[in-house]
């Protein structure tokens, strides 16, 4: 059964799991919901969502499915996260214009160490039975043989449905190029799920909307393999009250791990959500209540950038920690009420050519990820819209060398780089 936003909220979950998730809006789709709320019901079920190591650091994008795997086990279920070691040399084809970059056995290695912060901040991993664990597709990809996948597996694969998918048909719609190697990817993600439920006894594979062809196919090959009923659940993808994807700025993608993205700046991106947004993301990506959040919903005017500030500290507690949240939270005090350059704001460092002979404005804009582009930040300039040490910026051709260094630069009141 596939459902809507507007048929999931007719639907009356009787599982303590599955009013949650209804409740706070993780549900977009499902194969079965009657099937998966009764299986929550009747005993604890191991439930999955694969995440593939193609960088260093997952982004606020993947924190959604991340988040679905916590309320499973607060409410005493066991969430498996499965990494992509084998299907990060393939690459997810779904609804991308061109191949993923091809990465060495040590670059996998590398960023599957990376990726792991996140969720040991947000899953409490074990050996209980909803403990959350974590699994590696390579250690069963890395060792299959080529006539037995096309014998056990291939068969149960129609091409014509295959070329049917959303994400291949807007491929080669639009001429871009599919190589039989991406092709693959869909029929190794099915394998997971059989390998999963043969392994752990999984049940559900969760993942984003775009993830909805490739769950089909892994149930479908469960049932045609084994004969097991297993399940599969989609959450909405994400984007803001104003139609922009989610988890974008014009400094990049919004990464989880600190090393990619200083906890300060993943505390402003929460704090900049638009008014409309405040209590959808108190709901996905806080664990306040929901009677609380539906209070703090009530706010207008100048209390809502309180609850701003509480969605940016509760979600920022959540992935870095109370104390980074609470540092974020006093150096944008501090940021806000003064002149000076607060310790704690992001750094922008100019090497010794560049302090000696100077560097536009403008071009500091676009470095600091303040602008998206020269034009961006001559427009904002234009608009009185930046400001150096508090004072606003009337020129368009200014240059910072050593002798104006450190400067505060800021891009109206809420944004700031210290360059040094």
């Amino acid at each position: 059964m596939t459902i809507s936003d507007a048929s999931a909220d007719h639907f009356e979950p009787r599982s303590v799991v599955m009013k949650t998730l209804v409740e706070r809006g993780y549900v977009n789709q499902a194969t079965d919901l009657p099937g998966i709320d009764a299986a929550f019901e009747a005993g604890i079920v191991p439930a999955y969502v694969g995440f593939d190591a193609t960088a260093d650091s997952l982004h606020v994008g993947h924190l959604l499915p991340i988040m679905t795997l916590r309320r499973l086990q607060q409410a005493g279920h066991k969430p498996i996260v499965l990494i992509g070691g084998g299907t990060t040399r393939i690459g997810d084809p779904s609804f991308r214009s061109e191949v993923r970059p091809m990465l060495t056995d040590e670059q996998i290695t590398s960023n599957i160490e990376g990726i792991r912060k996140v969720f040991d901040r947000l899953l409490a991993f074990g050996d209980g039975p909803t403990d959350a664990m974590m699994v590696n597709n390579a250690d069963w990809l890395d060792g299959i043989r080529w006539i037995d996948m096309l014998r056990d597996v291939g068969r149960h694969f129609s091409v014509n449905r295959m070329l049917s998918f959303d994400s291949v048909r807007s491929r080669l719609e639009k001429q871009e190029n599919l190589s039989f190697l991406e092709f693959n990817y869909m029929i190794l993600q099915a394998f997971d799920f059989l390998e999963l439920s043969r392994r752990i006894g999984c049940r559900l594979q969760m993942g984003g909307a775009d993830q909805w062809g490739n769950i089909i196919n892994g149930i479908d090959l469960v049932r045609r393999t084994d004969g097991n009923e297993v399940f599969g659940m989609t959450a909405p993808l994400l984007a803001t009250a104003s139609g922009l994807k989610m988890g974008k700025t014009a400094a990049g993608a919004v990464w989880l791990n600190e090393d990619r993205l200083s906890p300060y700046d993943y505390w402003q991106f929460w704090r900049n959500a638009e008014d409309a947004d405040v209590v959808r993301f108190l709901k996905l990506f806080t664990d306040l209540p929901v009677d609380e959040i539906e209070r703090l919903g009530q706010a207008e005017g100048a209390e809502l950038n309180t609850v701003k500030e509480r969605l940016a500290n509760e979600a920022t507690a959540l992935v870095h920690g109370a104390g980074s949240a609470n540092q974020a939270a006093a150096t944008a005090r501090r940021a806000f009420g003064h002149g000076e350059a607060a310790e704690g704001l992001p750094t922008l460092h100019l090497d010794d050519a560049e302090r000696r002979s100077g560097v536009a404005l403008v071009e500091l804009l676009v470095r600091a990820g303040l602008t998206s582009s020269k034009g961006e930040a001559r427009r904002a300039i234009s608009g009185r819209g930046v400001r150096v040490n508090g004072e606003i910026v009337e020129e368009l051709d200014v240059m910072i060398s050593d002798q104006d260094l450190p400067i505060r630069l800021s891009l109206g009141r809420k944004r700031h780089t210290v360059v040094k």
